[in-house]
């Protein structure tokens, strides 16, 4: 997934708000320095975070990190015909269920940490996928990985910031 952040990242800058120019930087297989610092900073903020919180916290952001990624394909346009994203955004909404009875579980165990994880995963998935609309029309793989590793990013950070 960091991949995608990495090809996201530079395709943002560099597209200048471009929905082909975007879609073709995803494409490219260097990495430009907008990616490379993306990459950086939120290796950073997860080392940081394996030292500053609970392996508990870690677990959660990862796991809602990929509950958003299903979220993201079974709601959202697939826009790259062929992309290795392409099968899973075929996919139908049954995947939602499964979502709703894995979370639950987590709200009973652990309310107040889950919840706000919950909260933030729903804050940046909402934003973001607004965004890749307006640009895009919809998602690539590239997109959906970094949407994972901005919903990591956001949890782990607010759960160690607050000290949960």
């Amino acid at each position: 997934h960091l991949d995608g952040l990495s090809d996201t990242a530079d395709a943002w800058l560099g597209g200048l708000g471009d929905r082909e120019r975007t879609l073709a930087i995803m494409k490219d297989p260097c990495a430009g320095p907008a990616g490379v610092v993306a990459v950086v900073l939120v290796l950073l903020l997860k080392f940081a975070a394996l030292t500053a919180a609970p392996g508990l916290f870690l677990l959660l952001a990862v796991f809602l990190g990929r509950v958003v990624l299903v979220l993201l394909f079974v709601t959202t346009p697939y826009v790259r015909p062929g992309g290795m994203g392409e099968r899973l955004a075929a996919s139908d909404r049954k995947a939602l269920v499964g979502v709703a009875v894995t979370v639950a579980p987590l709200l009973l165990l652990w309310p107040v940490p889950t919840a706000l994880a919950l909260i933030l995963a729903g804050l940046v998935f909402v934003y973001q996928r607004q965004r890749l609309i307006r640009r895009l029309g919809g998602t690539t793989g590239d997109t959906a990985g970094a949407m994972v590793e901005w919903t990591e990013a956001a949890i782990i950070a607010t759960l160690v910031l607050i000290g949960t």
